[in-house]
């Protein structure tokens, strides 16, 4: 239904108003709008309200399907994905993940094996309209010799159909040598990358954090924290990166992955944090699916009592950035998924919540993400803007997020593309064990 190329008209599409910024027209409930969109040479030309009861003459009448920009995925791990068949968590815990996935990296994440998994999950990506994804790049030596070379050939390949960024991923740990670190983050930098780390409650976390911020502005790097995957009481180093950054005058970005342990903590501690958060200007993403996989496993297989996920609602209502991501796919963190932001948007509105009412939750997998990535014009519908957009079936919520819609079209500067997601037997040579 979309041309190959040239000028076309799109009539009585359903657009949110969470994603139309500009859009002058009466929403529904649930914050959708009935619109014409039009688009010549790869951008959209115009988007109006839809006032008439048929379609104009020689447009493309939608039938009120619903139309979203493409998503934009800033939390995954390609480097780790599709290694579950060659290396799958023993008893599904954070700590069979960790052991599994460090095993499997140093037998076996050579630059060709590490470069056929990501091709093969930014084929997945694309196909399913992400238009922008971040990876987290495991960095402990030698690897960072491997994977960041291979990451900046991928980004060059795949330069106009998604904008790749990359974060370094180490232990906390790793800081305490500083010259390597600092050579690390050279390197990171070199790359145009951001500077990550993984904090654990370990006695010199603040010292170990100050240096790490010390390195981010030291060579102008935005920030990209793993935090507190775990039910324990006791981790709160959310707060500790956001006293850091606080102290430090850090002005770069921030954004701070999982954050599980908020949710388990009293009252009191976490309005102190979410204050502390507030003030630094710090972003959270949240992992619906990987951290309801791994969270709260018991060793004698009795029913996980809580969902993994951090306080997005409480965070969103004092103002800090909120998104969700895909996180792991198909390694020893996470046994499933396909990085495909539809259905990571579906479980995390029935895992979190996102709906009566559904506000603007839709930025958490599209606009807020992109500026978190420094990404302008990426995540929203407007004039002037590249056509890059996702037509669905669904024609309401309830429609939308009840199907995986696979027959979803994907449009991009104005063109449907071809989605043909890569077959998993292309791997088989590499899962040899």
């Amino acid at each position: 239904m979309i041309p190959a190329s040239g000028s076309y008209r799109l009539s009585n599409v359903r657009l949110h108003r969470s994603l139309t910024p500009g859009l002058a027209a009466a929403f529904d409930s649930d914050g959708f709008a009935l619109a014409d969109m039009s688009v010549a040479d790869g951008k959209i030309s115009s988007i109006a309200a839809h006032g008439r009861p048929k379609a104009p003459v020689g447009a493309i009448d939608l039938g009120g399907r619903i139309v979203m920009p493409c998503f934009v995925d800033c939390h995954t791990h390609i480097d780790k994905g599709h290694i579950w068949p060659r290396k799958p968590n023993p008893d599904g815990t954070f700590m069979g993940a960790l052991n599994a996935t460090g095993a499997d990296r140093a037998a076996r994440w050579s630059a060709e094996d590490v470069a056929r998994r990501m091709d093969f999950s930014l084929r997945s990506a694309y196909a399913h309209g992400t238009k922008a994804l971040r990876t987290h790049l495991d960095s402990v030596a030698p690897q960072e010799e491997i994977s960041w070379p291979v990451f900046e050939t991928m980004r060059e390949i795949w330069h106009g159909r998604i904008e790749l960024q990359a974060a370094c991923l180490l232990g906390i740990e790793g800081v305490r040598d500083r010259k390597w670190f600092e050579g690390l983050a050279k390197r990171v930098a070199a790359a145009k990358g951001v500077l990550g780390v993984v904090t654990y409650m370990v006695p010199d976390l603040e010292e170990l954090l100050d240096h790490v911020f010390a390195q981010a502005i030291k060579h102008g790097l935005d920030l990209d924290f793993h935090a507190d995957e775990t039910d324990a009481v006791s981790a709160i180093s959310l707060k500790k990166i956001a006293e850091a950054a606080l102290w430090n005058g850090f002005e770069g970005n921030i954004l701070v992955g999982h954050c599980c342990s908020l949710a388990r903590q009293p009252d009191l501690d976490v309005l102190d944090t979410l204050d502390k958060v507030a003030k630094a200007g710090l972003a959270v993403v949240s992992l619906p699916m990987c951290n309801l996989y791994l969270q709260d496993r018991r060793a004698d297989q009795t029913t996980p009592r809580w969902r993994g996920v951090t306080l997005l609602h409480e965070m969103k209502a004092r103002g800090i950035p909120v998104a969700i991501a895909s996180d792991n796919t198909r390694d020893p963190f996470y046994a499933y998924g396909d990085l495909d932001m539809l259905e990571v948007y579906r479980m995390a509105t029935r895992i979190l919540h996102f709906d009566h009412p559904v506000g603007d939750w839709p930025k958490a997998v599209t606009e807020t993400p992109a500026k978190v990535m420094r990404l302008d014009g990426f995540g929203t519908l407007a004039a002037g803007g590249v056509a890059d957009f996702v037509v669905f079936k669904g024609r309401s919520w309830t429609e939308l997020l009840s199907r995986p819609e696979s027959d979803r079209i994907v449009v991009r500067v104005g063109r449907a593309i071809e989605r043909q997601l890569p077959d998993y037997a292309e791997l088989d040579e590499l899962m040899v064990k």
